[in-house]
């Protein structure tokens, strides 16, 4: 090993806007005392940073001329968790992309409001 990861930094234009999305998806506490880089952190120590942007572009799933840079997957367990927690991401202001169309494994793709691609996964366990 050369080095162990510490965290994910997302670019994007509001970092504590973005920062509270997740931390609404995933009861994550924001430390937003810089602007221009706020932290989400977990209970346990994980982290992501979100780091301000001016002149984001956000991809556009799934063109290749604007490619996702990178995506955060969200585990569920099942179809019906997955219908309950797409009510509350586009509540949150996430936007609709794709269904895999499993039945009883798959996935789901959305927009955070910032444009980038995150997937709501269900079954994976199965």
């Amino acid at each position: 090993m050369i080095a162990k990861l510490m965290y994910p930094v997302v670019d994007c234009p509001d970092p504590a806007a973005l920062a509270g999305f997740y931390a609404r998806i995933l009861d994550w506490e924001v430390d937003a005392s810089d602007p221009s880089w706020v932290w989400l952190t977990s209970p346990t120590g994980q982290q992501i940073a979100f780091q301000e942007a001016k002149d984001h572009r956000p991809p556009r799933w799934p063109d290749p001329e604007f490619p996702q840079q990178f995506h955060l997957d969200f585990e569920v367990d099942t179809v019906e968790d997955v219908e309950r927690a797409q009510r509350e991401v586009l509540a949150l202001g996430a936007t609709f992309l794709h269904d895999s169309g499993g039945e009883r494994k798959g996935f789901r793709v959305f927009n955070d409001p910032a444009g980038h691609p995150f997937c709501l996964c269900y079954g994976q366990s199965l």
